[in-house]
């Protein structure tokens, strides 16, 4: 099969939004390693190159694009530099289809390492919901907590699933 993408930079589509929804919810191999490459040049040019994160739109918006269709639970970590400037994206513990271990020393190394001054951590639900369990709270605490003992705040926490996107900080569940 042959997937043909024409781009033209005079004409508007009007319609690409629906466009791009059709397309979406029809991948084939070949379209999932396109989008999988989108997310690669994203990744380089915009998330890896430093940028300053201002909107928590912008913030949900990717990490639904690199969340939503994983098929088992993934705990990801944005660190960032004392400017909020993305340091790095990282899928760091990897688990089942309702839940995942998280290694809270692994965060705190990782962070060290990139001398990062604050994070937002983000997982997937891959049941849809993105009601946060008593775990999540619970973790995303001793999270904060540990991560504020050697000066990184935890700016949020989103879980990411096909209802939404869920923010700690949005609903005060950062204390």
């Amino acid at each position: 099969m042959t997937t043909t993408i024409n781009v033209c930079e005079e004409k508007q589509d009007t319609n690409s939004l629906r466009h791009w929804s059709e397309f979406l919810h029809d991948l084939t191999a070949v379209d999932t390693w396109i989008v999988h490459r989108a997310i690669e040049i994203l990744d380089e040019h915009v998330i890896k190159h430093g940028p300053k994160l201002t909107s928590p739109k912008d913030v949900k918006d990717y990490l639904r694009l690199q969340l939503l269709n994983e098929k088992r639970e993934v705990f990801a970590v944005v660190f960032m530099d004392t400017q909020h400037r993305v340091l790095a994206y990282e899928p760091l513990f990897f688990g089942t289809i309702h839940q995942t271990s998280v290694y809270p020393r692994a965060i705190v190394q990782r962070a060290m390492s990139l001398n990062a001054a604050s994070m937002i951590l983000a997982h997937n639900h891959p049941s849809g919901s993105t009601h946060p369990s008593e775990a999540d709270k619970q973790l995303t605490n001793r999270l904060k907590s540990l991560l504020e003992s050697i000066d990184v705040r935890v700016l949020d926490h989103f879980i990411i699933g096909e209802e939404g996107t869920f923010s700690f900080a949005e609903h005060g569940l950062l204390f």
